[in-house]
């Protein structure tokens, strides 16, 4: 469900995009054994054929993209009746199936306003699921507030729309640049990858650091766009905790340093 494409116009440095050879391939992981540490990504189901990805992050806690939530038509928030989050969706099974009762964005994500390579910072959302899901198969991942910084290498897990019956790895990918909350990854997206978490991988194992936004260009190379979590995580969990079950969405507001302040430069394309 992955509705924007940009291209950045400039960098104050021409990032150099990481070669094919320095990143992994995408890899569709086709059976239990190959998917096994990744069953907490899951495809989340919007109706009429729309899906974007999402991983478990509490047993009730389901974390994607802000745009996710809206209808691409006509900007109005989808209702939550018709999300239904597919954990590890594999070949028509999931190891678990949930409805959705609350979904709350980032309080300064806009949807409606001027389409803003900044918006991607805010481009966070959380589901709170109908019931939690308890499975020695599918746990939730730790999140990080860790800075992404250029050169690092991370991964991906996600799934698209040509690739929509299993979730496919791309083991190595790389940080190009990284600016007021907004990162720009070396790695494969597609429509169905927004939502998808962006990991480090540490001694403890997976932690989220990320989630995919948008498709871009850059220097006539694909790239992706990914919201970070430091910024915006305190904020999207407060969100949450609110006794409101739709949460109205204010005009977006500026964050200090935001990458419309100069250091980066951006063009978004019609989808």
């Amino acid at each position: 469900m992955l509705r924007l494409l940009f291209f950045f116009a400039c960098f104050i440095a021409a990032p150099v995009v990481a070669s094919a050879e320095e990143n992994s391939r995408l890899t569709r992981l086709n059976t239990g054994d190959a998917t096994r540490g990744w069953e907490a990504v899951g495809r989340i189901d919007f109706g009429f054929g729309s899906f974007c990805t999402g991983a478990l992050v509490a047993p009730d806690r389901v974390l994607t993209a802000a745009h996710c939530l809206f209808d691409a038509e006509t900007g109005e928030r989808l209702p939550v009746s018709r999300m239904e989050f597919l954990a590890g969706w594999r070949d028509g099974r999931a190891e678990a199936y949930r409805g959705v009762r609350r979904a709350v964005a980032h309080p300064d994500y806009d949807y409606g306003s001027a389409r803003k390579v900044s918006r991607v910072a805010r481009d966070l959302a959380l589901l709170q699921l109908d019931q939690p899901i308890r499975s020695t198969r599918v746990r939730p991942f730790e999140m990080t507030t860790d800075k992404l910084r250029k050169g690092e290498e991370v991964t991906v897990v996600s799934y698209a729309q040509d690739r929509s019956e299993a979730p496919s790895l791309q083991q190595v990918c790389h940080v190009l640049e990284s600016f007021g909350g907004v990162g720009m990854l070396s790695c494969s997206v597609d429509s169905g990858a927004s939502g998808a978490p962006i990991f480090l991988i540490g001694e403890a194992g997976p932690e989220i650091i990320s989630v995919v936004s948008a498709k871009a260009e850059a220097n006539g190379s694909p790239v992706a766009l990914v919201g970070e979590l430091r910024r915006s995580l305190q904020a999207l969990q407060a969100q949450l905790s609110q006794d409101i079950v739709e949460i109205p969405l204010e005009t977006g507001r500026s964050l200090p340093g935001s990458p419309d302040s100069g250091r980066l430069g951006a063009k978004f394309l019609r989808p």
